[in-house]
């Protein structure tokens, strides 16, 4: 018996799933079996990354919430360790528990966010189990007919379940898909958000954060509704007026104001959530940082601003790699965001363009010779040559550019990615290092 679930373990390893298949054929090995530390095949699947193994080993019945584990670990953690997201969504759709604890009193949200696995923790936290809103598909009591129609549940938890609040990706959402662009369908659905946000707030122990995130996609389809009733325009009209920046410097003034509005008319006004909101952005003039749409994604994902990460600049997709190919500062994830965007990017594109800005150039040989000034303590060097190693950004304001070219770190600059370097230009370098501007240093 334990030399079969061994093998079953070593076998999750490589992503043998047919040979798996057989062995749970087998009369005497249970799909829920244990190793000797506790762990069932499921959780070594979920730890090695192996999706396919997962699904498996959930169609044979896994327990995806047994924590037999030595240090009591579930399947969800060890989903969350991996950083796959596909798996740890896997693990919450079988019916995982997100409020278990290890030996150490930690969450499977709060260990993938100690390991860094973020987008793992955005999954987990944004989780909103489908059962709850199929409730609304249903009469209940004397009704006569279901508060949601059946076929809108999927595009509605669709939406629900998305990280991304960023307004226009929600209207995009509405937009393609054929049975929410329509005025009777948003009604019904932003009704059952609204449901779903009263529920969050009475019932015993008061989810808050859902409740703001059910009032945002609320208030979102209510708007999607007036500007349907309005013009017949599949939401083209709601989505350029959410992109279109202000002169100067394009910023995106009536999608600021959208998501203050939003956020003013959350109907409970003791939530202990809308008022850390409020403090956060009432005091902030439209146009500066922190905008109420990062504010709000912090409050409801728990995601930061990471350094590394580029935004699409229409719709907010993290991970975007497509750039404006004239001033090559703006980003977006497809060509159908960069169409959407060039109506009011090519007011500030050419000005992009022209604006000064320090030049890199290719060094050669193994040492780097900066033209700074660098200022440590009383202590000044000009012109001097890095040696090995040394960092000379690691303080932010402390150092300043003399010249026409940054210095950032030491002359192995190729194994220190500018991502992890604290410096007022670091946003320039990162974007230039995919220009046609060479430096062997970015």
């Amino acid at each position: 018996m334990f030399h079969l679930i061994s093998k079953i373990s070593i076998l999750c390893e490589p992503g043998d799933v047919q040979e798996v298949a057989r062995l749970l054929g087998s009369k005497d090995v249970r799909v829920n079996c244990l190793d000797e530390y506790g762990m069932t095949p499921l959780m070594h699947a979920a730890y090695k990354g192996q999706a396919d193994m997962c699904s498996l080993l959930l169609q044979h019945g896994a327990d995806v919430n047994c924590n037999e584990h030595d240090y009591g670990y579930t399947a969800l953690m060890f989903a969350g360790l991996s950083g796959k997201t596909d798996i740890t969504s896997m693990m919450l759709d079988a019916g995982a528990e997100t409020d278990l604890v290890n030996s150490v009193g930690r969450t499977a949200a709060q260990m993938a966010a100690f390991v860094g696995q973020h987008d793992c923790v955005t999954v987990i936290n944004n989780f909103f189990s489908r059962a709850r809103l199929e409730y609304y598909t249903r009469p209940q009591g004397l009704e006569r007919e279901a508060k949601l129609p059946p076929k809108l549940a999927g595009p509605l938890h669709k939406i629900i379940m998305t990280s991304n609040l960023n307004p226009v990706k929600l209207v995009m959402l509405v937009r393609e898909n054929p049975l929410l662009v329509d005025v009777g369908a948003l009604e019904k659905c932003y009704h059952v958000m609204d449901l779903l946000c009263e529920q969050c707030v009475k019932q015993q122990d008061m989810n808050e954060v859902l409740a703001m995130k059910m009032h945002y996609i609320s208030y979102v389809l209510q708007k999607c509704m007036a500007f349907l009733l309005d013009r017949d325009d599949k939401l083209d009209v709601l989505i350029k007026s959410l992109l279109k920046g202000r002169d100067g410097d394009g910023f995106p003034q009536y999608q600021e104001k959208f998501i203050r509005d939003c956020i003013r008319k959350f109907p409970y006004c003791e939530a202990a959530l809308l008022q850390q909101l409020v403090r956060s952005i009432a005091p902030v003039e439209i146009g500066n940082d922190p905008t109420a749409f990062s504010v709000l994604t912090q409050a409801l994902t728990g995601k930061m601003a990471f350094i590394d990460a580029e935004f699409c600049a229409t719709c907010g997709e993290r991970g975007a790699e497509k750039r404006c190919s004239l001033c090559k500062m703006v980003t977006y994830c497809g060509l159908m965001c960069q169409r959407l965007h060039w109506f009011t990017h090519k007011k500030i594109c050419k000005g992009l363009q022209e604006k000064d800005a320090p030049r890199l150039r290719e060094l050669n040989g193994k040492l780097h010779t900066p033209i700074c000034a660098v200022n440590i303590g009383n202590e000044s060097k000009t012109g001097g040559l890095l040696k090995e190693n040394e960092q000379v950004c690691e303080s932010r304001n402390s150092y300043w550019l003399v010249g026409d070219q940054i210095l950032m770190s030491c002359n192995k600059m190729q194994n220190n990615y500018l991502k992890n370097i604290q410096c007022d230009f670091l946003d320039f370098c990162f974007r230039f290092r995919l220009s046609q501007l060479k430096c062997t240093y970015v």
